[in-house]
């Protein structure tokens, strides 16, 4: 079993697509990751583009918490995302990048989980303001949520670099220097678009000192219905989590 010394794992498809999709993908990897990542609701840029299978896939995922004993994290956009999400047991909820940019969207989810014990994520911006990602953490420091975790994604980017997003790794040191104490996952898939650059962003990101990853992972990349180019295959995935374990 690989995993890095002190490091939370994160992974799972980008999006939720069928019910075996899902099945074969986590039980390739739940026994290298701390907890399963999937997204059922994806705020898609264009509403051409695949947008997740949306509820019915919540009964598949209280299943695998039961299955596998593993907790697994999904994205909410709105209230009715976290009402859902807290009628089938699931606990981490993540805010994505074009989330946290709306302090409207911030302040509404925040309300919507006052005071529960529920363990909540927040994507940076999808645009290089820090102070959009500072605000929506004080949105949930204020409702009493003692479990927060922060998400790097990088920011969106029309220079022309090779990854999909920019990572500005001055943006993130900046966060840590405000908040030490909040714990930043790294999520390469993102900020790379290609799977030829997790790795090499997954140490960048070790050596900027992150708390864990997040990792798009999928049982067959080829087939994906969204981000082929970034999902890891599970096998991949593993040796991966052993390289950056040495």
């Amino acid at each position: 079993m690989g995993k890095i010394e002190n490091k939370l794992i994160v992974a799972g498809p980008c999006a939720v697509e069928k019910k075996m999709q899902l099945y074969n993908t986590v039980k390739h990897i739940y026994n290298y990751t701390d907890v399963i990542r999937a997204g059922i609701w994806k705020g898609r840029t264009s509403p051409n583009s695949y947008p997740g299978v949306g509820e019915k896939a919540l009964p598949w995922i209280q299943d695998i918490q039961n299955q596998y004993q593993i907790p697994v994290a999904i994205e909410v956009g709105n209230t009715k995302h976290v009402e859902l999400a807290l009628k089938y047991d699931i606990k981490i909820m993540w805010l994505g990048a074009r989330t946290t940019v709306n302090p409207f969207a911030v302040q509404d989810i925040a309300e919507s989980v006052r005071n529960l014990n529920v363990e909540i994520w927040i994507k940076n911006p999808i645009v290089s303001d820090l102070k959009l990602w500072i605000g929506a953490v004080n949105r949930f420091n204020r409702v009493g949520i003692k479990n927060i975790k922060t998400i790097h994604r990088g920011f969106y980017t029309d220079n022309n670099i090779h990854y999909r997003n920019n990572p500005r790794w001055d943006l993130l040191a900046d966060f840590r220097k405000k908040y030490s104490e909040i714990p930043v996952l790294s999520d390469p898939s993102h900020i790379a678009g290609d799977t030829k650059y997790i790795e090499k962003l997954s140490l960048n990101s070790i050596k900027e000192g992150v708390d864990g990853f997040m990792f798009e992972v999928h049982h067959d990349p080829n087939k994906a219905l969204s981000d082929k180019q970034q999902q890891l295959n599970p096998k991949d995935f593993k040796l991966l989590i052993d390289k950056l374990s040495i």
